[in-house]
Formats: structure tokens, C-alpha cells, sequence
């Protein structure tokens, strides 16, 4: 038993250094792939889109169209929105599926270190990373992140190469409906197009435009997008 017990002390040091390492570093480094893109790009054999770039050069509406579209408690919660969670619990009962109530931070998670999937252990390790991002990075930075990674389209990673690919322009200069039309393609990327947007895709981004502005507008991410001082 107390050779078992020192064996588990070191697994879970190992777990600890394994997992801690990464988060820290990546909190100032610019991540060259994430598992997300890794996986496509072995899936597929093709390379993927996905350029990186600073949140100052990418424009405050994409990032308030992602908050509007995916997670509109960011700035309050601490990485688990459990009144989107209670809410998710609620509508079971009439579709008999859970919908989705993921935020940004445990997207960031799932996306940068993670596989594909829904067994217990992703989850798992999906909160436990949220937990250290929530912990270790400020918002801003899990903002950049999500920003920078997110799938907004087929092989396109990343606001950025989705504004060149799709408006031939780039990031810091998306528009307010433009910006809401990449975020509307985000619960499915690989299924809604930006550049063949659906009635559905149009809808929801006249819907996030709408919930931009309720919002507050850019104000509501003060503090976030444009730190003062």
C-alpha cells in the first residue's frame, strides 16, 4: 500500500506538471497548432487555415459577436456558467437532449489541449482545464484565444484567416455584420458557410446584432478588449 500511495503521488505530480506547463506557458505564447488543427490536418491530409494575431488587430465587434453569440456571461462567470448549465438541464425534459451551454473558456479548453468527443474523461479534463485557464490567465487572453482558434469554417481557424478567406480583408476591419456572420456559423462550422450563408446563418446573425446591441454595444466588454490604463 505505501508503494501504491507513492506511485499515485508521482501520476499525479506528473498530471499536475503535465497539464500546469502549458497553460502557463501559452498564457504568453502564441500557440503554434491546437489538438483541434492537428487533428484535422492528420484527418484530412490538408493544411489548414489559421493565422494568429493579437486581439489589438482584431476588431472589437468580432470579439463582442463571439460574447453575443456563445457566451454572454464571459466578463461575470468564472469559466462555468451553471445558469446556462441549470437552464440546459431544464429543456431536457421536452427535446430529450441536452443543448449545449459550453462557454468560451471551456471551448478554449477543449479546443487548444483536447480530442474530439463526449466521454466523461474529456469532460472531465475539458473543466479541469477551464479551471486553470480561469485561474491563470486573465479574460483578455482567453478571449484572444478563442479568438484566434475557434473554427469559423472548412479548414479555417481563427479570425483572422476567416476574414482574408471569406472578406478578403483583415480583422481589425471587419464590420459589425460581418463580424455577427462569422460568429452565426460557430455552433457548426463545418455545416453553415459564410460564403453560402443559409436563411438560418442570416437569421442568427441579424439575431446577434440584435444581442450586440442589447448588450451594451463595445462597452460591454470594457475592461476585457481595451484594458484602461
Amino acid at each position: 500500500m505505501k508503494r501504491l500511495r507513492v506511485w499515485l503521488l508521482w501520476l499525479l505530480a506528473a498530471f499536475l506538471f503535465v497539464s500546469l506547463v502549458p497553460v502557463l506557458l501559452l498564457r504568453w505564447v502564441p500557440p503554434p497548432s491546437t489538438a483541434v488543427i492537428l487533428a484535422r490536418t492528420i484527418d484530412e491530409g490538408q493544411p489548414q487555415r489559421f493565422r494568429w494575431v493579437p486581439l489589438e488587430r482584431i476588431s472589437p465587434e468580432a470579439a463582442l459577436a463571439v460574447v453575443a453569440a456563445e457566451d454572454q456571461r464571459f466578463p461575470l462567470h468564472a469559466g462555468f456558467d451553471f445558469t446556462q448549465i441549470r437552464k440546459a438541464w431544464d429543456s431536457k425534459s421536452d427535446t430529450g437532449r441536452i443543448r449545449g451551454a459550453s462557454t468560451l473558456t471551456q471551448q478554449v479548453a477543449k479546443n487548444l489541449f483536447l480530442w474530439q468527443g463526449r466521454s466523461y474523461l474529456r469532460k472531465g479534463l475539458e473543466a479541469w482545464f477551464a479551471g486553470l485557464l480561469e485561474l491563470l490567465w486573465p479574460k483578455r487572453r482567453i478571449l484572444e484565444m478563442y479568438l484566434n482558434i475557434a473554427e469559423m469554417g472548412d479548414r479555417t481557424f481563427g479570425v483572422e484567416a476567416a476574414s482574408r478567406h471569406y472578406f478578403g480583408r483583415s480583422a481589425d476591419t471587419l464590420t459589425r455584420h460581418q463580424a455577427a456572420l462569422l460568429a452565426a456559423v460557430l455552433p457548426s462550422p463545418r455545416r453553415y458557410r459564410v460564403d453560402k450563408p443559409t436563411r438560418y446563418v442570416l437569421q442568427r446573425r441579424d439575431w446577434i446584432v440584435k444581442q450586440m446591441q442589447q448588450l451594451g454595444g463595445l462597452g460591454y466588454l470594457e475592461g476585457i478588449v481595451a484594458p484602461s490604463g
